[in-house]
């Protein structure tokens, strides 16, 4: 079956029609129109869908495509693959019964992270790819933040849930960072060389070293002291130094193409993101909510849809030409993480309405893949090769 040769096929179809049903559920929860599940409060719940959801079912469709490639290994697929997304999608329904059936709900919920961590943990480190041992880690790791939440939530422990929240986003956030670093410059500099351009998109050497580093600095004081001098001067290095990494990127002429320059997109939300956490921990007039869907709404949202417009291309044999659907979804998802963003800030005695909005924008982006990658994701190749 074609929905199961490849781990993006499942997963991105998952990660975005649980953009399009989630996200305006939230909305009518938010508004008073729908009665939210009995576990922890609403936001942590919602921060919990969008993390443990939407962006573990993305980065499952990434990465389950990708370590074949890396390592030289057969993906997984069929009747595996097609179990590991029911594991997922039961996780995401039996929180509607959380409160009737809690540990249940949790022992469900938290058991797909470990697993996808055993699906691509061993062909990696039997194939020795050391710069790759960090991804099975950094999924059991937000498998450890799920299990904070659910422990929280279980009557176990107190203010877990935050600390295990905190530690998602910083996780995720930092997925992006090594994956985007990888990617962006290395699929600029293959697109400028076929219009000509010889010069390659390249990192500043001391900065390409320093990222990692750099961010897990900040991860380590983001949870030990959060919302302090300290986490917000670490969020700040960690700007200045991705920005400093992004600066041999050639963004400028990546900007005809929107494959490419959703990429760059993407990681300029992360920088973003991290300058508004430090200002709002320095004391700037903002709440730390802004900074978190800086990096959610947009860096996640942009990366998320830039990576599945693109690898649904690639690994389906068609050319790297972005459809219509997909500038459209480019186009909606950012206009929706300014209004999540600077339109919170901008009308503050309504914030609500910019939720609301961004919001739809936000599903309406995910939709518009859908409604252009529908038929990739599920037909066969078109160069007839395996997949």
């Amino acid at each position: 079956m074609k929905l199961f040769g490849r781990g993006f096929r499942p997963f991105f179809l998952l990660a975005s029609a649980h953009a399009v049903v989630f996200v305006p559920i939230w909305l009518c929860v938010g508004a008073g129109w729908l009665a939210p599940p009995k576990w922890l409060w609403l936001t942590v719940w919602h921060a919990h869908e969008m993390i443990f959801g939407f962006c573990t079912a993305a980065i499952a469709g990434f990465l389950l495509t990708s370590v074949p490639v890396w390592t030289g290994t057969t993906a997984l697929a069929g009747r595996r693959l097609a179990g590991l997304a029911a594991l997922w999608l039961a996780g995401r329904l039996v929180m509607e019964f959380a409160g009737r059936a809690p540990w249940f709900t949790a022992a469900v919920d938290l058991a797909f992270l470990p697993m996808f961590a055993l699906a691509i943990g061993p062909p990696i480190y039997r194939a020795g790819v050391r710069h790759n041992f960090g991804f099975p880690i950094g999924i059991l790791a937000l498998a450890a933040a799920n299990a904070l939440m659910h422990a929280e939530a279980l009557g176990l422990s107190t203010g877990t849930a935050a600390v295990g929240l905190r530690a998602a986003v910083d996780l995720v956030a930092l997925l992006v960072v090594v994956i985007g670093g990888r990617v962006t410059p290395s699929f600029t500099t293959n697109a400028l060389r076929r219009t000509g351009v010889a010069e390659p998109a390249r990192s500043p050497a001391w900065a390409e070293r320093a990222s990692v580093p750099a961010f897990l600095l900040f991860l380590a004081l983001d949870l030990a002291l959060p919302a302090s001098i300290w986490s917000g001067g670490a969020a700040l290095l960690v700007a200045i130094v991705l920005a400093a990494r992004m600066s041999g990127w050639q963004t400028r002429r990546a900007l005809g193409d929107p494959l490419l320059w959703s990429l760059h997109l993407g990681q300029a939300w992360v920088v973003i993101g991290l300058v508004c956490l430090a200002a709002a921990d320095l004391a700037a007039p903002w709440k730390r909510n802004v900074a978190v869907h800086a990096l959610t709404a947009g860096a996640f949202g942009t990366m998320i849809l830039a990576m599945m417009t693109r690898v649904a291309l690639g690994h389906t044999g068609r050319p790297m030409v972005a459809p219509r659907s997909a500038v459209v979804a480019y186009v909606l998802v950012t206009i929706a993480a300014l209004l999540r963003t600077l339109g919170v800030v901008a009308v503050p005695s309504d914030p609500f309405l910019m939720i609301l909005l961004g919001g739809l924008l936000w599903a309406g982006a995910f939709a518009a893949f859908l409604v252009g990658y529908v038929q990739i994701l599920t037909a066969a190749r078109v160069d007839s090769r395996p997949g």
